[in-house]
């Protein structure tokens, strides 16, 4: 039993790609990372070149992953406990992993990673996932309708991602490359009223059948009305128009307004995921 890490992204596909794709709602975000190095690259987050990792069980089959594409935290995957006592031990000595500072996991994994990390730890974050139970419509519907952005659209659709960035405390600027590969399949919907954009929502390619919302972003001077619910009702009829049989969502457990919209919606909590940062 041991884990493997690598910077090889082929390496990782051929070892862990099955075990990546057999939990397609707890996996969504490792899905859509590696779904994006793969159309745009290993630069696809940034400059410093991402890295891999997948545990190998008893029986020789991968049981756990993770990877990580700096500057945003170590992603880690659902893991078997003797997975996680042991990527404990990674954190403090395997050279690869020497530059985490954050880690994002499953709240049980993440409380144990946390302890056997040998520094100084506090958390930075808390996310609920959510899967679409049954879609509900918004009560009442918010003023205005939904439509599918276009390339005339990217200037605002780069400023308030930028906010939306802001505002979550996420690493790094807006991506023109990420936005502009949503376009491509009508990945992003504004919400609009008296003809000017109030709210937008985004959904993920469908991986596996799966497709997650996000980000959902409205001003701060038109909240309040409803913009949200409307555009994330609109997106997740997207996403299931995609393709997807399963839509998902994170939300900020600091956030009850958002996480009380979603479940109006119809979407239900899956499992709680932590982020960690070494002091």
């Amino acid at each position: 039993m041991t884990w493997t890490f690598t910077h090889d992204l082929a390496a990782f596909r051929a070892a862990a790609g099955p075990a990546v794709a057999a939990e397609p709602v707890s996996h969504t975000s490792l899905l859509t990372v590696l779904d994006a190095l793969e159309r745009r690259g290993p630069d696809a987050y940034g400059s410093t070149e991402p890295f891999f990792g997948w545990w190998t069980g008893a029986g020789g089959d991968v049981t756990g992953v993770l990877l990580c594409t700096p500057p945003y935290p170590l992603l880690i995957g659902a893991l078997p406990e003797v997975a996680v006592r042991e990527l404990g031990a990674a954190l403090a000595a395997e050279p690869l992993l020497a530059g985490v500072g954050t880690l994002d996991a499953r709240r049980r994994d993440a409380e144990a990673l946390a302890s056997a990390w040998g520094r100084p730890t506090e958390v930075t974050g808390e996310n609920r996932l959510y899967r679409l139970a049954g879609l509900r419509s918004p009560d009442p519907v918010p003023a205005g309708r939904a439509r599918t952005a276009t390339e005339a659209d990217l200037p605002l659709l780069l400023d308030w991602s930028g906010a939306f960035k802001r505002e979550t405390g996420q690493p790094g600027g807006p991506s023109e490359a990420s936005l502009r590969d949503r376009l491509s399949y009508g990945g992003v919907l504004l919400w609009e009223h008296a003809g000017r954009p109030v709210s937008m929502a985004g959904f993920f390619r469908v991986i596996g059948a799966a497709s997650r919302v996000g980000p959902v972003y409205t001003p701060p001077e038109l909240r309040g009305r409803g913009y949200a619910a409307g555009v994330t009702h609109a997106v997740s009829e997207a996403a299931y128009a995609a393709g997807a049989s399963e839509v998902l969502l994170f939300t900020d457990l600091a956030n009850p307004t958002s996480n009380g919209v979603y479940q109006r919606l119809g979407y239900a909590p899956v499992e709680d995921r932590v982020q960690v940062a070494a002091l």
